[in-house]
Protein backbone atom coordinates (compact mmCIF):
# COMPACT_ATOMS: atom_id res chain seq x y z
CA UNK A 1 0.00 0.00 0.00
CA UNK A 2 1.61 3.55 -1.12
CA UNK A 3 2.07 5.84 2.35
CA UNK A 4 -0.69 8.57 0.14
CA UNK A 5 -3.69 6.09 0.78
CA UNK A 6 -2.47 5.60 4.68
CA UNK A 7 -2.42 9.05 5.09
CA UNK A 8 -5.70 9.56 3.61
CA UNK A 9 -7.43 6.45 5.94
CA UNK A 10 -5.69 7.57 8.39
CA UNK A 11 -7.43 11.28 8.07
CA UNK A 12 -10.72 9.98 7.24
CA UNK A 13 -10.61 7.57 10.73
CA UNK A 14 -9.49 10.55 12.90
CA UNK A 15 -12.26 12.84 11.04
CA UNK A 16 -14.79 10.09 11.80
CA UNK A 17 -14.00 9.76 15.51
CA UNK A 18 -14.40 13.39 16.11
CA UNK A 19 -17.21 13.55 14.86
CA UNK A 20 -18.48 10.80 16.80
CA UNK A 21 -16.97 12.12 19.75
CA UNK A 22 -18.95 15.52 19.16
CA UNK A 23 -22.19 13.39 18.71
CA UNK A 24 -21.85 11.85 21.59
CA UNK A 25 -21.42 15.31 23.98
CA UNK A 26 -23.98 16.67 22.29
CA UNK A 27 -26.27 13.89 22.92
CA UNK A 28 -24.56 13.86 26.67
CA UNK A 29 -24.97 17.78 27.33
CA UNK A 30 -28.50 18.28 25.13
CA UNK A 31 -29.87 15.62 27.64
CA UNK A 32 -29.09 17.39 30.65
CA UNK A 33 -31.13 20.50 31.63
CA UNK A 34 -28.86 23.44 32.14
CA UNK A 35 -30.63 24.53 35.23
CA UNK A 36 -30.27 20.90 36.83
CA UNK A 37 -28.97 22.31 40.03
CA UNK A 38 -31.45 25.01 39.80
CA UNK A 39 -34.92 24.61 41.40
CA UNK A 40 -37.72 25.27 39.12
CA UNK A 41 -39.52 28.74 39.23
CA UNK A 42 -42.77 27.45 40.11
CA UNK A 43 -40.74 25.81 43.08
CA UNK A 44 -38.40 28.98 43.84
CA UNK A 45 -41.56 31.46 43.78
CA UNK A 46 -43.61 29.05 46.42
CA UNK A 47 -40.59 29.47 48.77
CA UNK A 48 -40.48 33.11 48.42
CA UNK A 49 -44.11 33.52 49.33
CA UNK A 50 -43.92 30.68 51.92
CA UNK A 51 -41.54 32.95 53.56
CA UNK A 52 -43.52 35.85 53.76
CA UNK A 53 -46.02 33.93 56.15
CA UNK A 54 -48.70 34.86 53.75
CA UNK A 55 -51.60 33.32 56.09
CA UNK A 56 -54.72 30.96 55.07
CA UNK A 57 -58.00 32.59 54.35
CA UNK A 58 -61.15 30.50 52.75
CA UNK A 59 -61.36 31.94 49.45
CA UNK A 60 -58.89 34.33 49.81
CA UNK A 61 -56.96 34.68 46.12
CA UNK A 62 -59.92 34.55 44.31
CA UNK A 63 -60.31 38.37 43.33
CA UNK A 64 -60.34 39.46 39.73
CA UNK A 65 -55.87 39.48 40.07
CA UNK A 66 -53.86 36.57 41.25
CA UNK A 67 -52.36 37.19 45.16
CA UNK A 68 -53.44 37.51 48.68
CA UNK A 69 -57.26 38.69 48.96
CA UNK A 70 -60.05 38.84 51.50
CA UNK A 71 -61.82 35.26 51.67
CA UNK A 72 -65.45 34.46 51.95
CA UNK A 73 -67.38 33.04 54.37
CA UNK A 74 -69.93 31.26 52.16
CA UNK A 75 -68.98 27.07 51.89
CA UNK A 76 -66.69 27.58 55.53
CA UNK A 77 -66.48 24.47 57.53
CA UNK A 78 -63.42 25.22 59.28
CA UNK A 79 -62.48 24.72 62.54
CA UNK A 80 -61.92 28.48 64.10
CA UNK A 81 -65.44 29.88 64.58
CA UNK A 82 -66.92 32.34 63.45
CA UNK A 83 -65.31 32.52 60.30
CA UNK A 84 -62.00 34.72 59.98
CA UNK A 85 -61.97 34.99 56.27
CA UNK A 86 -64.06 38.04 55.66
CA UNK A 87 -61.73 39.81 57.79
CA UNK A 88 -58.37 38.17 56.58
CA UNK A 89 -56.36 38.99 54.10
CA UNK A 90 -54.11 35.89 52.53
CA UNK A 91 -54.60 32.55 50.26
CA UNK A 92 -56.71 29.23 50.05
CA UNK A 93 -54.82 26.21 48.72
CA UNK A 94 -56.51 26.87 45.32
CA UNK A 95 -55.17 30.59 45.54
CA UNK A 96 -52.07 29.91 46.44
CA UNK A 97 -51.00 27.60 43.30
CA UNK A 98 -53.07 30.04 40.77
CA UNK A 99 -50.76 32.92 42.40
CA UNK A 100 -47.44 30.98 41.90
CA UNK A 101 -48.62 29.60 38.68
CA UNK A 102 -49.45 33.55 37.53
CA UNK A 103 -46.35 34.70 38.16
CA UNK A 104 -44.60 31.85 36.86
CA UNK A 105 -46.24 31.90 33.36
CA UNK A 106 -46.18 35.62 33.49
CA UNK A 107 -50.13 35.27 33.34
CA UNK A 108 -53.01 34.20 35.33
CA UNK A 109 -53.03 30.55 33.58
CA UNK A 110 -55.22 29.20 36.42
CA UNK A 111 -58.09 31.11 36.59
CA UNK A 112 -60.01 32.18 39.40
CA UNK A 113 -61.86 29.21 40.17
CA UNK A 114 -61.39 26.45 42.48
CA UNK A 115 -59.40 23.55 42.42
CA UNK A 116 -62.21 21.85 40.53
CA UNK A 117 -61.55 24.11 37.90
CA UNK A 118 -57.75 24.15 37.99
CA UNK A 119 -57.56 20.66 37.72
CA UNK A 120 -59.60 20.88 34.51
CA UNK A 121 -57.17 23.09 32.89
CA UNK A 122 -53.84 20.82 33.61
CA UNK A 123 -52.93 17.31 32.41
CA UNK A 124 -52.21 13.98 34.82
CA UNK A 125 -48.51 12.83 35.37
CA UNK A 126 -47.19 9.30 36.71
CA UNK A 127 -43.65 10.96 37.40
CA UNK A 128 -44.19 14.14 38.98
CA UNK A 129 -41.28 16.87 38.57
CA UNK A 130 -41.30 19.91 40.78
CA UNK A 131 -43.74 22.26 40.30
CA UNK A 132 -46.60 20.23 39.42
CA UNK A 133 -49.51 20.35 41.00
CA UNK A 134 -50.84 17.27 43.08
CA UNK A 135 -54.44 17.17 43.52
CA UNK A 136 -56.67 15.24 46.90
CA UNK A 137 -60.10 14.24 46.14
CA UNK A 138 -61.97 12.37 43.29
CA UNK A 139 -61.33 12.71 39.70
CA UNK A 140 -63.12 9.80 37.74
CA UNK A 141 -63.40 10.35 33.50
CA UNK A 142 -67.15 11.61 34.76
CA UNK A 143 -66.38 13.95 37.28
CA UNK A 144 -64.16 15.90 39.45
CA UNK A 145 -64.83 16.17 43.59
CA UNK A 146 -61.42 18.00 44.80
CA UNK A 147 -60.90 19.79 47.83
CA UNK A 148 -57.01 20.27 48.15
CA UNK A 149 -54.38 21.52 46.21
CA UNK A 150 -50.82 21.66 46.55
CA UNK A 151 -47.16 22.50 44.63
CA UNK A 152 -45.04 19.49 44.42
CA UNK A 153 -41.85 20.33 45.91
CA UNK A 154 -40.09 16.85 45.30
CA UNK A 155 -39.53 13.60 47.55
CA UNK A 156 -42.75 13.53 48.87
CA UNK A 157 -43.62 16.80 49.62
CA UNK A 158 -45.67 19.62 48.94
CA UNK A 159 -46.13 23.62 49.50
CA UNK A 160 -49.48 24.05 50.42
CA UNK A 161 -52.19 26.84 51.93
CA UNK A 162 -53.36 23.90 54.76
CA UNK A 163 -55.99 25.08 56.80
CA UNK A 164 -57.86 28.28 58.39
CA UNK A 165 -55.01 29.21 61.25
CA UNK A 166 -51.75 28.14 59.55
CA UNK A 167 -49.57 30.09 57.06
CA UNK A 168 -48.97 28.62 53.44
CA UNK A 169 -46.18 25.96 54.57
CA UNK A 170 -44.55 22.28 53.34
CA UNK A 171 -46.29 19.42 54.27
CA UNK A 172 -45.74 15.53 53.71
CA UNK A 173 -48.38 14.39 50.49
CA UNK A 174 -49.13 10.94 52.54
CA UNK A 175 -50.39 12.70 55.81
CA UNK A 176 -52.97 14.43 53.78
CA UNK A 177 -56.27 11.97 52.74
CA UNK A 178 -57.73 11.35 49.31
CA UNK A 179 -54.58 11.72 47.09
CA UNK A 180 -56.37 11.85 43.42
CA UNK A 181 -52.53 12.42 41.23
CA UNK A 182 -50.34 14.84 39.93
CA UNK A 183 -51.12 17.28 37.25
CA UNK A 184 -49.09 19.63 34.83
CA UNK A 185 -50.32 22.67 33.08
Amino acid sequence: MNPGAQDKRGNGMRRRLAVAAALILLVATASMPLDAYVPPRIVRLAYEIEQRGVVYSWGGGHSDDPGPSKGTCKGYRGKIKPCPARRTRGLDCSGFTRWVYALAHGQDVLGPGNTNDHVRKMRRVGSPAPGDLVFFGKITKKSVKTHHVGIYLGQGKMMNAPETGAVVRIDDIARKKDFAGFYRY
